[in-house]
């Protein structure tokens, strides 16, 4: 795995293949992930030139990627929050609410998706800005400010000036994937790189952050299968 810089930072998955002569770049259709396939004995300098030369093609193509294909959130919808399934149903009041199994929804039913999405963020800043100062507290820093996107390229990164960025569908998945992706963050404000001393922060802040990462791996795309109509 390696990864472009920039903002935001882009992962890139890499693959050498033996029947390969040159570089190629993908990007996925489906789930985002770009990957780029290098030749057998192709040097990692030459492939880190290649990919700074495509950047400017391979953010337009992201930036222009549709919606997956997914289900619309809507009343009557089984959506997951923090890791629960409850159902939408309309509800008089003013502000969105999680009572038992049902997530209450007032006002215009078809801007049901609209309205829960914006509280799915302010519900996201909140964990991830709970989580990520526990964790930088455990490492000695502190980060300089939190944002939140909807990006396919990567569920969090730490810019070098202590910016951490996240992506907001993590408040979907259980609670301590949300907590591993702010660990794996915060440790970043220590080593800026995926070293054995980094691996080695991570591991002493959040033990068991293998299982979490493979949750991630296994059912993490299909966070990004809900379209909220926002």
């Amino acid at each position: 795995m390696a990864v472009l810089p920039g903002s935001p930072p882009i992962d890139i998955v890499m693959k050498r293949s033996a029947r390969a002569r040159r570089f190629s770049l993908r990007v996925s259709r489906l789930d985002g992930r770009v990957t780029l396939t290098l030749p057998a004995r192709a040097r990692e300098s030459e492939a880190v030139r290649f990919l700074q030369a495509q950047e400017g093609w391979l953010r337009q193509t992201l930036s222009e990627m549709p919606e997956a294909a997914g289900e619309a959130v809507g009343i009557g919808t089984l959506l997951p929050v923090e890791g629960r399934l409850l159902r939408l149903e309309s509800a008089t009041g003013r502000s969105v609410r999680v009572e038992g199994e049902r997530l209450l929804v007032p006002g215009d039913p078809a801007q049901a998706g609209a309205r829960v999405a914006a509280w799915l963020k302010v519900l996201a800043r909140d964990r991830l800005a709970r989580d990520s100062a526990h964790f930088a507290g455990l490492v000695g820093r502190s980060y300089s400010r939190l944002t939140l996107r909807d990006t396919r390229s990567r569920w969090g990164s730490c810019a070098p000036d202590g910016a951490l960025m996240y992506s907001w569908r993590l408040i979907l998945a259980p609670p301590p994937v949300l907590s591993y992706v702010a660990a794996h963050e915060a440790a970043h404000l220590v080593e800026m790189n995926h070293s054995a001393a980094y691996w080695a922060i991570v591991t002493r802040i959040c033990p068991g952050w293998k299982r979490e990462r493979a949750w991630l791996r296994s059912e993490g795309q299909a966070l990004h299968r809900w379209r909220f109509g926002d």
